[in-house]
């Protein structure tokens, strides 16, 4: 008989995040679909009380809480006390978590501490004949594993974007407060944000801009252009308010010598050495849609290029629809637009 944890850190707010609710919607799955299996939810937090109620109708037949001011911002110590009370409450076998950074730092340590084991980067899962099974990308995305596990406890790091956030209506929750040590040597000092409207990286935006070295080539005149480049990338994404990703050549012209977008960093990148993002729609720009910065794109459910070149990578059915034209004069035309 498994026990299924749920577990989840409140954010400043003191809300549960999407990642939390969709990793919420992984547990309810395997509660349903093993047998005999039982649901109980952990949360973390300064007050987890308003989260508890947030969720209350999810079906757990039980709510477990640590409270306190000192968990209320992450930190290793006190996030590994804190997750490791839980799963000794609850008893559990499984514990499906969001891949937030918080438990990604911590939750390996703490299956060290209960002798138990830990997958990361979950995108699926499934339970074929009564056996839980697992799916995750390997090698950049170009392989997908099936996982099974008979150790227990079982930790299970689900992936952002894969699978739909719980939706239900607010309950009032019979919270159960479980005691976690918070000795700890770091100390918080802050959170730092970038001002407003320097944010690029949006992982909910619907649409994913890419930008290519072909922004900071000369163009048609012999000239380049970097500055109206920026301007022009930088206004579609704000009137968009789509999501900024780069090729890696984009990003590391920088240590050639070469002039650069000056927003980009290596946070931006997309592809075999970047990140493998899942909006709906991507549209790449000054890209020439070769192999290792296409399997970024592995995931974006509709894809258009916009090349110079008809017989650039994109062109060889790695885009749904190829624009062949200057993508300075078609961003221009679509600020105009919108």
């Amino acid at each position: 008989m498994e026990t299924i944890l749920f577990l989840a850190h409140t954010e400043q707010d003191g809300s549960l995040a999407k990642p939390a609710l969709e990793a919420l919607s992984a547990a309810r799955f395997l509660a349903r679909q093993v047998a005999e299996a039982t649901l109980a939810v952990g949360l973390a937090g300064e007050d987890p009380a308003p989260a508890a109620n947030q969720i209350g109708s999810c079906g757990a037949a039980r709510f477990l809480g640590v409270c306190g001011a000192e968990f209320a911002v992450p930190r290793y110590s006190t996030d590994a006390a804190a997750a490791e009370a839980l799963v000794r409450a609850a008893g559990a076998t499984l514990i499906v978590a969001p891949s937030t950074s918080r438990w990604a730092r911590c939750l390996g340590g703490v299956a060290q501490r209960l002798g138990g084991r830990t997958d990361t980067h979950i995108t699926g899962i499934a339970v074929p004949e009564g056996r839980v099974t697992v799916s995750r990308w390997y090698y950049r995305q170009r392989m997908e594993a099936l996982l099974a596990r008979s150790h227990r406890p079982w930790f299970l790091l689900v992936d952002p974007g894969c699978f739909d956030p719980w939706v239900g209506e607010p309950a009032q929750a019979a919270l159960e407060p479980v005691a976690a040590p918070a000795e700890s040597r770091t100390r918080f000092l802050e959170f730092r944000s970038p001002q407003a409207g320097e944010q690029t990286i949006r992982p909910d935006a619907k649409l994913l801009f890419v930008a290519g070295a072909g922004w900071t080539k000369k163009q048609a005149d012999g000239k380049v252009h970097v500055e109206e480049a920026a301007d022009l990338i930088l206004t579609f994404l704000r009137k968009t308010q789509a999501s900024l990703g780069s090729s890696k050549s984009l990003v590391d012209l920088s240590g050639e010598g070469q002039a650069v977008l000056p927003f980009l960093s290596h946070l931006n990148q997309v592809g075999q050495t970047g990140a493998t993002p899942r909006h709906p729609k991507g549209l790449a720009t000054c890209c020439h849609g070769e192999e290792p910065h296409v399997v970024g794109w592995r995931f974006i459910h509709e894809r258009r290029a916009v090349n110079l070149d008809p017989n650039c990578g994109w062109a060889q059915g790695k885009a749904d629809v190829l624009y062949v034209a200057d993508a300075f004069a078609v961003l221009r035309k679509l600020n105009e637009l919108l």
